[in-house]
């Protein structure tokens, strides 16, 4: 009887699929101490791909995870001995399986022995299906792995104490030095911070479960964080922002100083679930408020929202505006070249540099509360808001009000300084 073999390639995938030439490269740059960036370079592959080759990743649907797709196994990927099946050899098992020959026959064109053949299928082929040889690969090299146990799944006492330590928010490191301190004389009683790390980040850890006082955390940790977050050299970080960066210290006057008009201090009041947001802009000398309505809380849109309200206004009542560094300024030097103006960033952590705008933001807390959509305020709410807020008598300028002050600069021919 004549078989036809089929010439199907090889199924490319990611994840744990079966070994290719460049996962095996990958993998074996990264044992010998390659980063994930300069491997998958390396072999021509995206940085995503390598990260997942590496870290494994999750399947989402409908906001939810449906699967977590482990590693690249090494074992995949690793040139194996011959007396193991290789996937090439499966795949003919497979079409020869599928033509109709006998397991004498496939031995026969194979070059293994019969018991082979015949394990090979009793392992791996489907009850009521067709013999998969990539599925048959993938199980075969998790058999060859060895999964020795971890301390804290042999010893008892350790794990409860280790537990219970996680269960009121103690940090791996604290439960680290208690376990020395409390068993000085055990070494077996001894774990590090590490090993305590990667129990809580093993999928469907036991460990991790909401604590009595804190419900609403499901991790353990501190951070909440139910995988390893991925570390890099402070050289390979990208940047935030657009380059160069113009500081708050590269303004022209000192942050007390409010005497020249057209100083503006900007951010967002953040909504509900970070989903929702509202730019929000004061000018230093007025205390005037203007506010942005977003679409979405990026970059793209903050720009748009910039430069339709903002370019109202002459270069002199325009000269600077200070921001927060968050990432929606990512595209500061194109907001700046469209609005003729200078954008400079506040120290991290320190709110007091823009103490107009936060003062502003507290005053806007009234009409959009902590919580809430802030979506569900339409353009026409926000300047109702607006120009209630700027009608308002300041005592910070006499008990005048911000819209006269400002109504006052743009009708002045220069735009003068205003005095009190």
């Amino acid at each position: 009887m004549e078989v036809v073999l089929s010439i199907r390639r090889v199924k490319k995938g990611p994840g744990r699929r079966p070994q290719s030439a460049k996962r095996q490269r990958f993998m074996e740059l990264r044992a010998r101490g390659w980063s994930i960036l300069a491997a998958a370079r390396e072999v021509g592959v995206s940085r995503t791909a390598g990260n997942n080759w590496s870290r494994g990743y999750k399947i989402y649907r409908h906001g939810q995870v449906v699967k977590t797709v482990a590693p690249l196994d090494r074992l995949l990927v690793r040139q194996i001995s011959a007396r193991f099946l290789s996937l090439e050899e499966r795949i003919v098992i497979a079409d020869l399986r599928q033509a109709g020959m006998t397991v004498r026959g496939i031995a026969v064109q194979t070059g293994r022995a019969p018991s082979t053949i015949s394990r090979e299928l009793r392992r791996n082929a489907r009850a009521r299906g067709p013999y998969r040889p990539f599925e048959a690969h993938t199980k075969a090299a998790g058999r060859r792995a060895r999964h020795p146990k971890s301390r804290l799944e042999t010893n008892i006492e350790l794990r409860r104490i280790v537990g219970e330590g996680l269960a009121v928010r103690w940090s791996p490191a604290q439960i680290s030095r208690h376990l020395r301190g409390k068993f000085p004389a055990r070494p077996e009683m001894w774990l590090c911070h590490e090993s305590i790390y990667r129990a809580v980040y093993e999928p469907g850890s036991a460990l991790v479960r909401p604590s009595p006082l804190a419900p609403h955390r499901t991790s353990p940790l501190r951070t909440g964080r139910d995988h390893r977050r991925a570390h890099q050299k402070t050289d390979r970080r990208r940047p935030r922002f657009e380059q160069p960066v113009l500081t708050i210290h590269d303004r022209p006057f000192a942050p007390e100083d409010r005497s020249t008009p057209g100083e503006w201090e900007g951010d967002l009041i953040i909504g509900k679930n970070q989903g929702s947001a509202i730019g929000t802009l004061v000018e230093r000398t007025t205390r005037t408020i203007r506010l942005l309505h977003l679409t979405a809380r990026d970059s793209e849109t903050l720009q748009v929202a910039l430069e339709k309200r903002m370019s109202d206004l002459p270069p002199s009542l325009l000269r600077s505006i200070t921001w927060d560094q968050g990432i929606e300024m990512a595209r500061h030097l194109s907001i700046a070249t469209a609005l003729n103006t200078k954008i400079y960033f506040c120290d991290s952590h320190s709110p007091w540099q823009r103490g107009s705008n936060e003062n502003s933001n507290g005053l806007l807390r009234d009409y959009f509360p902590k919580g809430t959509d802030l979506s569900a305020h339409p353009p026409e709410h926000l300047l109702a808001v607006e120009n209630e807020l700027n009608n308002r008598p300041r005592l910070v300028l006499g008990d005048r009000v911000p819209a006269n002050l400002f109504a006052a600069l743009l009708l002045s021919p220069e735009h003068q300084v205003l005095r009190r």
